[in-house]
């Protein structure tokens, strides 16, 4: 038998907070004189005053109590002391003061539920006696406690006639009958059952009390009570759902409810029709109101449906997900309330139409928003202030509502009449699940599409966000939105959300529309401009002209007319559809499937062996479920695992309760109940938490949440905006400050930048001088983003050229014009008409001098370049801006030729970078120093020429390419170890996925993807875990397994990129991981202290474990069903269940005893066992057939250490470090494995190789270490 839970263990909550029974006061209704008064006033006699509804019962779970358990010899949990779950008012005291709203004290009400309120809210337009029978009504609350908690309550209204043979409904107010029985005759009193939940089960709870009135309507008034408490009872003993796609069945009779979940953990629950406000607006207005939440206006919603206040209401909030309205939220306003929207602060509530012209005189500057006509209006017929929606998104908008089907009956037309209740209910819902889902799109895409490029302006290490900026980067018309809502609270949690990297809707949205050019992008540390490509398609939108500041004037091209743009608040239906840049068809949209539950009926009387039996039939129905699931199921599995535990609580077995979260905590951590499970350990007695530490995985769970330390004190999470500074800046200030104005993040470059500003000075920097140089730097930036080229010379560039820096117009030896710079090359924009003349690309370019020429009397400065193709010599008359340009171009010069002979294009955006930063330098000091200054940033001219070091030829001929993993961190991280992973076209996923990718893990459990297939950031940084990453493989093509310091083995799903699956049964550091093919496949993963673990990869299971004596364990590898492991100075062979096989030890045949294995290479072909130690420069090679043998050694020349190895074809990649041209460098040795002697050494990082892995057996890719932190690419012949 189950012990019961502790009293001070909260359990998870069911579906149910309270359910209250509310109707007319006894002092309202004195006799039948009172009574039909108050008919004769409703019926229009005079001016009708209404009846004083209050609470009459109340019920709150649990409705079994620890006493009534034990009665029935079941056992049974409890939230605290034992008290009545409900109450009645009492007959016998008549004479007192009839009770206000605060319940018993033996009743404990559920925060957030104001009972003083809440009869008004059950009835908002008051309540009245009718004289024939009303149709019943259903209407909806919200309720916010004072922490800002939300419940909400869904209340069915009915009408019961009232009989003078019997109690006035819930036997508290008998009265004697003195009057004729047929006195009563037509007399109906309405009556209204309440229920609140944590949950915004609206469609869900409005079925279930349809359900609960069909029974209320046919039973006595005596019985009320105990039918209402049975309800009650059923909803308290549901779990609410878990995020995911499991929704709960629960048969209510008639009919088939269903619980619906979130979609995930980041996710609203969404039970409601999110196209209501399509109905009842048109998408102008749907904009516009989306506006007055964005900019937290004071909004006021109007409807003579009391049911549409709050959906609607709620459909909006639902739009602006996933950002939050944070402030008041009373979406049912009674009419003793309206006072409430005198409040000076932001809020969202609603009224009934009747107080419209009260409450637009009352308050000024109230937004006003009738549902019934559709109107949006300010009070006191105030001047609308609010901006519109940028342009652009507003019409990608429309045209997608427009697109949407929004009426049931046009999709129903085609099908034959449903003879089932619940079959006709269960198509609805499909056809609803599928709108809502393109509404929720359509929805996103317009948030995304206004604040995609506020990531631009954001800095993650710091938490700012340079606001004026990204508002100059706005078009004019679109300033003011973009102004009043980045000073919007709702606005900073977003920023905080995208400064955490929070992978929410915005985020995943983000991720799924990037294209090549942004993923290019993410690569590039230099500052970015617009590309050919851009400029060439803005050229034919007038919108964008209209937009531009004009700030640069290029050759013939200053007399642009601005275009008439259409007025900002006409309809924007008007604007013409082929400016849209989006397609204005709906969005495909395919909602994801969901799967169903269903809840086993509850039996009655609710006594201790029903709830148990209950509980049982939960538990049993759930693992029979999860029997039948599919191996790769472990999304479902995970929601079952879930319930299972949650009902195991409920229903008191918490070891069992214990297992199951256990199970979630491997199967998906997003939807793991920490904090419940951390209680309930903490609640556990002695003997249980002795068992409990008796199991190993339970042992594990416990120490994860409890036994580790405390943890960190929550971080500063607040964004502060950009500020220029305002004092002194010593080194370390003037990096975070260049940093924080999103200028330049790597941390050498803006070390170079502070030499070049202080040069001569004190070796600190004013705040005018870092004013003077953040407004040069930004004012070229302007420059350069409105450049405009002809198309005639767009022709001759490449697409994603951009041009970095103009020249004056100058006087050259091709004619007179500018001189443009891209990445690429050097041309001249002549005057006159405009046209391209090229000067060189870089790599064509063989010297560059700066000099003079004789003009009349003066000495002219002019630039000369002489480049390796063409006799010709191109001159330039630059004069005061030769030094400058003679800098730059021979700094782009080195830049491209480091880039080509390390096949490391970030060599040219660094170069860019160092010449932008020389012009902001040279504008700031506007000295005859300045130039000087400037030459401290000509790191790679200087690197050219004081320390000329040439590429080897092998490693060149070898080398492919290079990328850089830390692209954009403000210093290069170490490459721990990569992987790549081929490419498989699932239909399921997009083109994207499912191209080859290479997964980068660098220090404290960051991982970077590239697309393997354009080696451009697929995913930048996320994170798994704090610590650092030791071995990464790939089971089954859709998961990648990451093995690291902390002992947990994290799971990344391929598709979605996220890691919800951590397995915890290592305690100490995993080391390497093997892939073991076949059905099942299995996973070998092995730790320090010399644990070798089994898992089955489709249940995550441990389906082995053995323990090697010793320790030490490095690596380990799979040949012929036995694992072969490095464990110190031993390499242990064992089977697969752990049985010695063979041990090889160094001291029995290698000389020196204080050798290490480090990792080892099995070679079947050749029958060889190749083996790295630690801190040797040797290879060692044994004889499978006999490895009692001395083994052969590899010298590998000028190598200090190895450190990694793998096998390619049949030969065997070693990294490492060495000398080269007398300095340590990161060094590969290829090895053919035949002849045993090394064919390549090449020379391949500036730090030492840390990794190596095997592209399809095509290339090779090695990692190095926080010295470069770069990855080289490297093909295999």
């Amino acid at each position: 038998m189950a012990e019961a839970a502790p009293p001070h263990l909260a359990l998870p909550s069911g579906l149910l907070e309270l359910c209250a029974l509310l109707g007319p006061s006894r002092a309202s209704l004195r006799g039948p004189e009172r009574v039909r008064e108050q008919m004769s006033l409703k019926n229009g006699v005079r001016s009708p005053s209404s009846l004083d509804p209050e609470v009459l019962s109340i019920f709150v779970p649990p409705f079994i109590t620890k006493e009534d358990s034990q009665m029935a010899g079941a056992p049974c949990v409890t939230l605290s002391k034992t008290r009545r779950r409900s109450f009645r008012k009492k007959k016998d005291k008549p004479k007192t003061e009839p009770w206000k709203g605060l319940p018993p004290e033996d009743v404990s009400v559920p925060n957030g539920v104001d009972l003083l309120a809440l009869p008004q809210l059950c009835f908002p337009g008051g309540m009245y006696v009718a004289s024939e029978p009303r149709e019943d009504s259903v209407h909806f609350l919200v309720l916010t406690d004072v922490c800002g908690n939300r419940t909400y309550g869904v209340i069915a209204q009915y009408y019961r006639p009232l009989h003078d043979e019997s109690c006035f409904y819930n036997g508290k107010a008998h009265w004697e009958p003195s009057w004729p029985t047929a006195g009563m005759a037509g007399c109906f009193v309405p009556f209204a059952v309440c229920v609140v939940s944590k949950l915004p089960y609206y469609n869900a709870l409005k079925d279930c009390l349809s359900c609960l009135l069909t029974h209320l309507k046919l039973c006595k008034d005596f019985e009320v009570d105990n039918h209402i408490k049975d309800f009650a009872a059923k909803l308290s003993l549901i779990p609410s759902p878990p995020p995911g796609p499991l929704h709960l069945i629960f048969n209510m009779k008639p009919l088939q409810i269903v619980f619906p979940s979130r979609a995930d953990p980041e996710s609203p629950l969404i039970d409601l029709d999110l196209h209501l406000p399509l109905l009842c607006f048109r998408p102008e207005k749907v904009l516009q109101i989306l506006t007055c939440l964005l900019t937290e206006q004071r909004i006021v919603f109007f409807s003579s449906n009391w049911a549409l206040l709050p959906l609607v209401a709620a459909c909006f909030l639902a739009y602006l997900h996933p950002l939050q309205w944070q402030h008041t939220f009373v979406p049912v306003l009674s009419h003793q309330m309206l006072d409430f929207v005198m409040a000076p602060t932001s809020f969202l509530m609603g009224c009934h139409l009747d107080h419209f012209e009260e409450v637009s005189k009352e308050a000024d500057g109230l937004i006003l928003i009738n549902i019934d006509n559709g109107s949006v209006t300010c009070s006191n017929d105030e001047d609308f202030d609010v901006p519109d929606v940028p342009l652009l998104a507003a019409q990608t908008f429309i045209q997608r509502v427009q697109s949407l089907q929004l009426h049931y009956e046009l999709d129903l037309a085609h099908l034959g009449a449903s003879m089932d209740l619940n079959e006709g209910r269960a198509r609805r819902r499909a056809w609803q699940q599928k709108l809502n889902c393109q509404v929720q799109q359509v929805a996103l895409h317009l948030l995304f599409s206004i604040f995609r490029e506020v990531k631009n302006h954001l800095n993650y290490e710091h938490r700012v966000f340079n606001s004026e900026e990204f508002l100059k980067t706005r078009a004019p018309g679109d300033q003011q939105f973009y102004r009043q809502v980045s000073d919007t609270y709702m606005f900073r949690s977003f920023l905080k959300a995208r400064l955490s990297g929070r992978m929410d809707a915005f985020a995943q949205m983000d991720l799924h529309l990037q294209s090549e050019e942004d993923r290019f992008n993410g690569m590039l540390p230099s500052p970015r401009r617009p590309t050919i490509e851009k400029m060439a398609s803005r050229k034919s939108s007038p919108l964008h002209v209209a937009h531009r500041r004009m700030v640069v004037s290029m050759p013939n091209l200053q007399d642009i007319t601005i275009p008439e743009l259409p007025a900002r608040n006409s309809s924007l239906r008007k604007v013409d559809a082929s400016e849209c840049s989006s397609s204005g068809v709906v969005l495909s949209v395919t909602p994801k499937p969901t799967y169903t539950f269903k809840i086993p009926e509850i039996h009655f009387p609710l006594v201790g062996q029903c709830v148990q039996a209950y509980y049982s039939d939960c538990v049993a129905l759930l693992s029979k479920a999860m029997s039948l699931l599919a191996p790769d199921s472990s999304v479902l599995l995970a929601r079952y695992f879930y319930l299972r535990g949650a009902v195991h609580l409920m229903h008191g077995q918490l070891l069992d309760a214990l297992l199951d979260f256990q199970s979630l905590y491997k199967t998906d951590i997003r939807i793991f109940p920490a904090d419940l499970v951390r209680r309930t350990v903490e609640s556990l007695s002695g003997p249980q938490r002795a068992q409990a530490e008796r199991v190993p995985e339970l042992r594990r769970l416990i120490s994860e949440v409890v036994d580790k330390p405390g943890e960190a004190p929550k971080p500063d999470d607040r964004v502060k905006n950009f500020e220029l500074p305002k004092k002194h800046m010593q080194l370390d200030d003037f990096v975070k400050r260049v940093q924080e104005s999103g200028i330049v993040k790597d941390t050498s470059i803006i070390h170079r930048l502070f030499a070049a500003l202080t040069v001569g000075h004190q070796k600190q920097i004013d705040p005018e001088t870092f004013k003077d140089f953040y407004n040069c730097w930004k004012e070229a930036e302007a420059e350069a983003q409105e450049v405009s080229l002809p198309l005639s010379v767009m022709e001759h560039l490449d697409k994603n050229e951009c041009v970095y820096k103009l020249s004056s117009s100058v006087k050259t030896n091709r004619g007179v014009g500018k001189i443009a710079m891209t990445q690429k090359r050097l041309f001249l924009l002549t005057e006159g008409r405009p046209g391209y003349v090229e000067i060189s690309t870089f790599r064509n370019i063989e010297e560059v001098r700066s000099t003079t020429v004789a003009f009349l009397l003066l000495r002219i400065p002019t630039l000369k370049i002489k480049m390796a193709s063409k006799k010709e010599v191109f001159e330039a008359n630059l004069k005061t801006e030769c030094d400058l340009w003679h800098l730059m171009v021979k700094e782009m010069w080195a830049g491209k030729k480091l880039a080509d002979d390390h096949k490391d294009p970030q060599y040219v955006q660094q170069a860019l970078t160092h010449v932008l930063l020389m012009d902001a330098v040279v504008g700031t000091l506007q000295s005859s120093g300045a130039v000087y200054a400037a030459s401290k940033l000509s790191y790679f001219d200087k690197m050219k020429s004081e320390m000329p070091s040439t590429v080897p030829k092998t490693t060149s001929e070898t080398l492919k390419h290079k990328i850089n993993p830390s692209a954009g961190e403000t210093f290069p991280h170490a490459v721990d170890v990569l992987l790549y992973t081929p490419g498989h076209l699932d239909p399921a996923e997009k083109v994207e996925d499912a191209r080859p990718k290479l997964w980068c893990a660098l220090n404290e459990g960051k991982v970077t993807v590239f697309d393997a297939s354009s080696w451009t950031i697929y995913q930048h940084c996320f994170k798994v875990g704090t610590s650092k990453l030791n071995c990464m493989v790939m089971a089954e093509q859709n998961q990648v397994w990451v093995g690291s310091e902390d002992s947990v083995i994290y799971i990344i799903n391929i598709h979605s990129m996220s890691c919800n699956k951590q397995l915890t049964d290592h305690r100490s550091s995993v080391t390497d991981l093997v892939v073991q093919n076949g059905t099942p496949s299995k996973v070998y993963s092995c730790s320090r202290d010399g644990t070798i673990l089994a898992w089955n990869v489709s249940t995550l299971r441990v389906t082995s474990r053995f323990q090697l004596p010793g320790g030490r364990l490095s690596s380990i590898s799979l040949h012929d069903g036995c694992l072969w492991c490095c464990t110190g100075n031993r390499i242990v062979v064992v089977t697969s269940s752990g049985l010695l096989c063979q041990e090889l030890k160094i001291g029995e045949n290698v000389g020196d005893i204080g050798m290490s294995f480090l990792s080892l290479q099995l070679l079947p072909e050749q029958e060889q066992l190749w083996v790295a130690c630690a801190g040797f420069n040797s290879i060692y090679v044994w004889s499978l057939k006999d490895l009692t043998r001395r083994p052969q050694a590899v010298h590998l020349q000028d190598c200090s250490e190895v450190s990694c190895m793998i096998t390619v074809k049949k030969q065997i990649w070693v990294g490492g470090t060495g000398l080269s041209q007398g300095k340590s460098k990161g060094k590969i040795y290829v090895i053919d494995a035949e002849r045993r002697t090394v064919e390549k050494e090449l020379v391949a990082h500036m730090d030492t190789v840390k990794t190596l892995c095997s592209a399809e057996d095509r290339y090779v890719l090695s990692g190095s270490g926080s010295g470069e932190g770069k990855i080289a690419i490297w093909k295999v012949e």
